[in-house]
């Protein structure tokens, strides 16, 4: 081919994102419902922030860490929702380079960290009902801060090499992303340069990671169920497994989701373009919409706090 005829997009100074690929004329009416749920999410996380603030009460281990991972859902669904509904409703699919990158960056690392904030929330869990005695001195306010800051730290630091390898990469094939927002896989398809170092680390991360966490979390409820069943009385053991019912149900509503969609990008070549796209915006949306609710209706100590907050304010 004559290099008249080949188009170099090395470091583009825009992409430009097709939202969902084969359901273009769909977008106004699918953005309904991603705009019901960003909306039940923003709303549902800010009430977890403001009753935990507003209640002394709360201002326990627990409900530190759930702040937390109300923050990670706010920025998580923000960091997408707003570009994807520019794209369905103005048709606005241009993204400046330096935006797609920390796109990137934000939804892979707050990825990471509300993987973590969920490990640090078994063990909680775990200190609480094995040594419910010692709970106060083992996850004191400056342990739970450290907690928050290892957190955080691991998911920039992990995150940080796909942001280095996609900034030197060059992009030589085109600057068209067949997706609705920039995701890690989706920019290494697009260089046309040796990508097996971030493939095998994104792979690395991806395994290790979840491995690792999933590892944490199951020790830690295998610890759990072996002194629930232990409790003397059959009320006791359903009141401490509807304690932990919440976080388990938080717990799969990110995993699964998650790795359905990373292991697709890799290996799933048969699955139609369209759904795997609506799966990698499930997981990125869903989470944060379902968290609240779920730890909303299954801790009575939020729903009391709640409802007291709004009836005082009222009264």
């Amino acid at each position: 081919m004559s290099a008249s005829n080949t188009t170099h997009f090395t470091n583009p100074s825009t992409f430009i994102l097709l939202g969902i690929p084969g359901l273009e004329a769909a977008h106004v009416w699918l953005s309904i419902p991603f705009c019901t749920v960003y909306t039940i999410a923003i709303l549902g996380n800010f009430t977890i922030l403001l009753t935990v603030k507003r209640e002394p009460r709360l201002h326990r281990p627990m409900y530190y860490f759930l702040c937390m991972l109300a923050v990670t859902d706010l920025v998580l669904s923000t960091s997408i929702l707003p570009k994807m509904l520019s794209i369905f409703w103005l048709n606005s699919r241009e993204i400046n380079f330096s935006a797609c990158l920390t796109q990137l960056y934000f939804i892979h690392c707050f990825s990471v960290m509300e993987s973590g904030i969920f490990v640090a929330m078994a063990f909680d869990r775990y200190v609480a009902i094995c040594h419910p005695l010692r709970h106060f001195t083992i996850l004191r306010n400056s342990v739970v801060a450290k907690i928050g800051l290892a957190v955080v730290l691991r998911g920039g630091m992990l995150v940080l090499p796909f942001l280095l390898l996609a900034r030197q990469w060059p992009y030589c094939r085109t600057n068209i992303i067949p997706h609705s927002y920039c995701e890690h896989m989706v920019m290494v398809k697009l260089a046309c340069a040796d990508i097996r170092i971030s493939s095998y680390y994104g792979l690395f991360v991806l395994f290790f990671l979840t491995s690792v966490d999933v590892f944490f979390i199951a020790m830690s409820y295998i610890q759990i169920l072996w002194a629930i069943f232990s409790l003397p009385t059959k009320d006791a053991r359903i009141k401490t497994l509807g304690t932990c019912s919440s976080h388990l149900g938080v717990i799969l509503v990110f995993y699964i989701p998650v790795l359905f969609s990373l292991l697709t990008h890799r290996f799933g070549h048969n699955v139609p373009l369209h759904f795997h796209i609506l799966m990698a915006n499930v997981y990125l949306l869903v989470p944060p919409m379902l968290n609240p609710i779920i730890y909303g209706v299954r801790t009575k100590e939020i729903q009391d706090r709640f409802l007291h907050l709004f009836t005082h304010k009222g009264i």
